[in-house]
């Protein structure tokens, strides 16, 4: 295969036009073939919310989070499904359209930022959510919710930056998918989704400040919870942040021509 084939770049407007167009394709196949639609967008959230409220409100007395609890849920856990659902189709990224990662011109790497960009519209699609619940709870939104975009960008960033990483690793060696579904199922646990980063006793808290999901939610957060506004994990995420992007970067130039021999 020739060195313009693989690293053929066209124009920058082609590529989105193609990025946009690969991910509406997404979207299209996702609802069109879902009799929920919508739904489905939203509903994953809503039960793992009703879930952790219910046993940490009615069974267990809890002493981690804010209130009301159910908007201190929904808040990390709508930005949790974006970020999970991406990183688990990255292991498949390559391998589920072998043969137009073969063919086409474009730069590989929108078979990573179409999943990103899919997924992105899904996470906007289930802000209604939260507006209804922040309403009917009572939750009071301050100045800071002006940090919610910048929440945005910094997930954004990170996803593009390990799905950069993730997806040709795993098309290099399978073992990796199973791999990644564990580490998925940890971080959860590990990252402030049912707690605050605040609520992490030392020395977990320095050690939880290095994970960029940290800063993250609490960007997401303060808006509705101006008390948890932490400058340190917020800094620590946006330089990991900006690291990920550049390792994925590298690595995916360095890995482009032989996953490509691999399919």
């Amino acid at each position: 295969m020739s060195h313009a084939a693989v690293g053929a770049t066209g124009t920058p407007r082609r590529y989105l036009h193609s990025l946009w167009l690969l991910s509406a394709r997404d979207l299209k196949v996702r609802y069109a073939t879902s009799s929920l639609g919508y739904l489905w967008s939203i509903l994953d959230p809503l039960v793992m919310s009703a879930i952790y409220w219910f046993v940490f409100t009615q069974v267990f007395n809890r002493d981690v989070g804010e209130d009301p609890y159910i908007v201190f849920l929904i808040v990390a856990l709508l930005p949790w499904v974006w970020f999970n659902t991406s990183v688990s189709d990255f292991t498949r990224a390559f391998k589920k359209d072998a043969r137009l990662v073969r063919s086409t011109a474009i730069p590989r790497s929108i078979w990573v930022n179409r999943i990103v960009l899919s997924k992105g519209i899904e996470f906007l699609f289930s802000m209604p959510v939260l507006v209804l619940f922040a309403v009917f709870s009572g939750a009071h939104v301050n100045w800071l919710l002006l940090w919610f975009p910048v929440a945005v960008l910094l997930q954004t960033m990170l996803l593009v930056g390990l799905g950069l990483l993730v997806a040709p690793l795993c098309a290099l060696y399978t073992d990796l998918e199973r791999t990644t579904a564990l580490i998925l199922r940890a971080l959860f646990y590990a990252s402030p989704v049912i707690y605050s980063f605040r609520d992490l006793p030392a020395p977990f808290d320095v050690i939880g400040a290095f994970n960029p999901l940290a800063g993250i939610f609490t960007l997401y957060r303060v808006g509705f919870f101006s008390d948890l506004w932490d400058p340190m994990p917020i800094l620590v995420s946006a330089v990991m942040c900006v690291g990920i992007l550049a390792l994925g970067m590298w690595t995916f130039g360095r890995l482009e021509r032989p996953v490509l021999k691999e399919l």
